[in-house]
Parts: structure tokens; sequence; C-alpha cells
């Protein structure tokens, strides 16, 4: 006899991320077994950061790129609670947000994703967008465009990785189509693409000089203040709007509750998604450390843990088996250049051209397709 699959309990989602589409899809499935569900989001709506760049363009409107996360769970039987989880008593399963509520749970899940750090900015400081959440990319792109109708501007994206790239070269294209005059810089760091082949590095570098994007490589960014970037080298250098893209963290909710973490504050889980300290808690995407090896910060794992979380909770509520998440070691990367054209990358295969875009193009709207089920690309 499975003593739990009789008893009705309380299953809360914090956060909307790229890990809980599949559970909030499927939201039914739970209520109809008789369990309330509860979704906590600090927004109504996710959006995709994969196509956060060509949000920033223009490629994309904001419509097609998110998810109406509060009306999916509503539309399903669930509740929503617009608020952000600032601790977790996990030995009395509560939640206190920082509207005052305070929520019990039989499991929980977590998908709170990640921020920008925001060191040496001095609080002063106007036009500073972190890459995160994708909204700030939105209103980055109002601020441009407004300036840009009176003067050409400074514009710097702070940070050597992907994010950086896509960033500096849909900065381009957002210049290019509004007919505006911009300086573009890529504040690279150490390097650009680092942790890339240098084939990569090559075809990025040769389709940035031919947009006149100036990289600055070989420095960090030792202070952001009066409209200036001061490097460690002593270089410094103008900015209007600063875009940063230097690096994520996890919240640190989870360190400051007093559950097992990594260094960086991850929630440490098991090979289940599972929270090593308290079996009820659950977790996936940016805000996790798998315990069984570290995982690159990108949206492919949020994306395959999707099902897995789905199985997982509605298997904790019944007490079924748990499925174990085996990540993939090799995985596709495709970068939005911004000029229609792309770079392809798995494996030892590196390819550069417009074929490379569509694919991700391609790639993207599928999976949109697969969770826009709320009306998003009706609304204004």
């Amino acid at each position: 006899m499975q003593r739990g699959r009789s008893m009705k309990k309380h299953l809360v989602l914090v956060g909307g991320g790229h890990a809980h589409l599949t559970v909030l899809k499927n939201i039914d499935v739970f209520v109809e077994k008789g369990h309330t569900v509860t979704l906590i989001s600090p927004t109504t709506h996710h959006y995709y950061s994969g196509m956060g760049p060509g949000v920033l363009s223009g490629i994309y409107r904001p419509r097609e790129a998110r998810f109406h996360i509060r009306k999916m769970a509503e539309d399903r039987g669930a509740g929503f609670i617009r608020a952000s989880v600032t601790r977790v008593a996990p030995d009395q399963r509560t939640l206190t947000t920082d509207a005052g509520h305070e929520i019990k749970y039989d499991v929980v899940s977590f998908n709170t994703g990640s921020k920008v750090p925001m060191h040496g900015i001095a609080e002063s400081e106007v036009n500073v967008f972190p890459v995160k959440p994708i909204e700030n990319l939105i209103k980055a792109r109002e601020v441009i465009s407004g300036l840009m109708e009176k003067r050409a501007v400074q514009l710097l994206v702070i940070g050597g990785g992907a994010a950086g790239l896509e960033l500096v070269g849909n900065l381009w294209r957002l210049v290019n189509d509004g007919g505006g005059s911009a300086q573009i810089r890529w504040l690279a760091g150490r390097g650009l693409l680092p942790n890339s082949p240098e084939k990569i590095r090559q075809m990025a570098r040769k389709s940035l000089c031919r947009r006149q994007i100036e990289v600055i490589e070989g420095s960090a960014v030792k202070q952001l203040a009066g409209g200036r970037a001061l490097l460690a080298d002593g270089r410094e250098f103008l900015t209007d709007v600063t875009l940063l893209a230097w690096g994520i963290q996890p919240s640190p909710l989870f360190k400051a509750s007093g559950m097992q973490t990594d260094d960086a504050g991850g929630l440490l889980v098991n090979d289940y998604l599972q929270s090593v300290g308290y079996p009820e808690i659950f977790a996936g995407g940016d805000c996790i450390c798998f315990q069984t090896m570290p995982l690159d910060k990108i949206g492919v794992y949020p994306v395959r843990e999707n099902p897995i979380l789905f199985h997982n909770l509605l298997a904790s509520l019944t007490e079924q088996r748990l499925q174990a998440f085996k990540p993939q070691g090799k995985y596709l990367l495709i970068f939005n250049l911004g000029d229609g054209k792309g770079i392809y990358w798995k494996n030892n295969l590196v390819f550069y051209g417009k074929i490379a875009f569509y694919l991700k193009d391609y790639i993207d709207r599928k999976f949109m397709k697969v969770f826009q089920v709320s009306g998003e690309l009706l609304e204004n």
C-alpha cells in the first residue's frame, strides 16, 4: 500500500524559470490528484534568456521571448503569490516572503535563477544594466534609443564570455537599425571567450572588427563611476550606457537559511535535483550546485532538468520512485552575433554564418512554442 498516495499535499514552486516550465504546463496533473499548488514569483512573466540579446536589438519583440507564468499557473488550478522568498525554514517546512507571507509546504521546488554581482559600481551611477533579469535589456534598449535621438553615444559591455559577445553584436544592430551613432566597446577582461577554441575567438574578433566594435582585453574593470569605466591597468573609457555580463551568482537565500550550498551559495542537490539535506526540497537551474559534477551556467541544463523535476515532484508527493538527472557531457552552443549570422559550436564542429543563426532561431522559436500556452503572442 502506498501510504502517501491518498494524502493531499501542498506543492510550492518558487520561481517560474526554465526548469519549472514543464511543471507549470502540467499543474493540472497535480491538482487532479487532489494536491494544492502555489507559484511564488516576483514577476508575472519569465523571459527566455537565450533570446535576450535578440530582444535588445529588436530581432524579437518582448512578447515573443516570454512566458506568462502567472496565467500558466492559474489557468491550471494553482495559486499565485507575487513576491520573493527571503527565508526558508526547512525544519518547519515554511517559506517567508518579502511581502510578509508565511507559506507552509509539503514539497517545494526552487528555480530562482541567478543575478549579476554589482561590485565596484558607484551607487550614483546611472544607466547600468545587468544582463539578468532580461527585463533589464528592454529598459536598456529604451534608454539607448532615446539617447541616440539626441547625440552619439558611448556604449560599454563588461564581461568576456558568450553573453558579452552576443550583447555587443546586438547593440550594433540596435544602433544600425535605429539610424544612430555610437561607439561600442567590449571590455572583455582577461580575454574574450576564454573557454572557447581559438577558432571561435578568431571568428568573433573578425565579425566585431568589420563592424568597428572595439574589443579591450587584458585587464579587468576596477570601478565604474562618473560615466567612466576604470580598468585595473589604469585605462579609462567613457560610457553613457553600460551592460554588465561579468558573471553570475545564485541568490543568497539558501546560504542565509542555513542550508547546504557550495561556496557561491548554490543549493547543493543530488542526482534527483533534491537538496542533500532535505528530501522534500528540490531545485533546478542556475540556483543549484549539482553534487555529482559542476555544471556550466548555461540554458541547456535547466531545459533538460524540466521533465526530471516534473517527474520527481509528482513522485515525491505520491511516494514513488525518483528519476536521476544525467547531464550531457557535450552540448550545442550557437552565438547570435546580431547581424543575421552566428557561430555554431558542438564538439569539434565549428562554423560561422547565416545558417548558424537560422538554426539558433529555429531551435529557440520551437522551444517557445512548446511552453507559450497562455496567449503570450497576443499581448501588447
